[in-house]
């Protein structure tokens, strides 16, 4: 679930392994960059956490950013139901 705090979306996903949440962070960047938003993530192990705020409208969270956590919620569901 996406939380909207400090003007971001964060939201923190698990997967079985790292080999798992890089193919989710790869699906991602595609999906990123077809829509010209791109977020900031950390990744250690099998954790991925991302953080959506729209840099060019003051660093606030903007209609791109919930079309962002729309698409990367979609990846997820197809990593993480897939084990």
């Amino acid at each position: 679930m996406w939380i909207e705090q400090e003007n971001a979306l964060t939201q923190s996903f698990i997967f079985k392994d790292f080999q798992q949440a890089f193919a989710f962070m790869t699906a991602v960047a595609a999906a990123a960059e077809e829509l010209n938003h791109h977020p900031w993530w950390s990744n250690v192990y099998n954790r991925v956490e991302i953080k959506l705020t729209t840099h060019d409208a003051g660093n606030v969270v903007t209609q791109k950013d919930w079309e962002l956590a729309k698409r990367i919620d979609e990846v997820a569901e197809k990593y993480i139901n897939n084990d």
